[in-house]
């Protein structure tokens, strides 16, 4: 598959999840970023559009292959949205497949203590 064509399939998936995911103060969007060699996740209130937490694997010191370093994050950003004081969030994939890194980050997040 041409490159273009995949990012722009990619896009048209994002843009058809966030028409239905919004997050609030109460269960914020956890957006998932997945670079080709880092992974970022954040929880963002569209309400008033402000980032409540963020994590990455630059910050999460975590060794091993990029589904563990994912893995890690989730469980970062679920300890340190308990420490905000949040609970659940909704989750956004990106347009991207539930599968490897981005399940990881989500496993993570769940084993952490965050209701996704």
């Amino acid at each position: 598959m041409d490159a273009k064509v995949k990012r722009a399939s990619r896009l048209k998936r994002h843009r058809r999840v966030r028409k239905r995911v919004s997050g609030t103060a109460d269960c914020p969007r956890l957006v998932v970023y997945r670079s080709n060699r880092h992974i970022y996740a954040q929880l963002v209130d569209d309400t008033v559009a402000r980032t409540l937490v963020h994590a990455s694997d630059t910050e999460a010191k975590a060794k091993g292959d990029k589904k563990e370093r994912a893995k890690a994050v989730g469980t970062v950003l679920a300890k340190r949205a308990s420490e905000a004081g949040i609970g659940r969030a909704i989750f956004d994939r990106g347009g991207r497949l539930y599968h490897g890194r981005v399940a990881a980050l989500a496993e993570g997040a769940r084993k952490g203590g965050l209701t996704l």
